[in-house]
């Protein structure tokens, strides 16, 4: 694989990493509805700001946000301050980067397994990269002319299996 195609796969797996914690947390939602009174204690800690409008909340949004309050009160302060950063930098995206983040993300979830796999490996080699040679390579990839970048994104999606 290319160093080039290895930064431009690393680079979007990394957008999509920042976001598999809510977007898993919604898509695998429980069917069943979850009411205010069924909520741990710790559970009703974390979503007291949902408490007055909960009943109007979709099923579907009630059961992904007990999830997500589940896994919040288990994780360790660390984990919990990489998920506030994460979600801050969500935040800061404009609706259409949104978008294409969450399509991209539905694009990785389509891969075989193995080709994820191996995304998921050069974006860790990537991550573990020295800071210097990741910016280079950053830098590398936008110093390409738009139509070239695009050029190569569109032989990478050929080079995807038909979905």
């Amino acid at each position: 694989m290319s160093p080039l195609r290895t930064v431009l796969l690393a680079l979007a797996f990394g957008v999509l990493a920042m976001l598999s914690v809510s977007a898993r947390a919604q898509e695998d939602a429980p069917a069943k509805d979850v009411t205010w009174s069924e909520l741990s204690a710790g559970q009703k800690r974390v979503l007291s700001n949902f408490e007055g409008q909960w009943t109007t909340l979709t099923p579907d949004r009630r059961a992904a946000l007990a999830k997500g309050a589940d896994r919040w009160v288990t994780m360790s302060p660390e984990n919990r301050a990489q998920a506030r950063e994460r979600f801050g930098q969500w935040r800061k995206l404009s609706n259409a980067e949104r978008r294409e983040i969450r399509q991209r993300y539905g694009e990785f979830q389509d891969l075989p397994r193995a080709q994820q796999r191996r995304i998921r490996n050069n974006f860790r080699r990537f991550r573990d990269l020295p800071p210097e040679q990741r910016q280079e390579l950053q830098r590398r990839w936008q110093d390409l002319p738009a139509s070239e970048r695009q050029r190569i994104r569109e032989q990478l999606r050929r080079e995807r299996p038909n979905r």
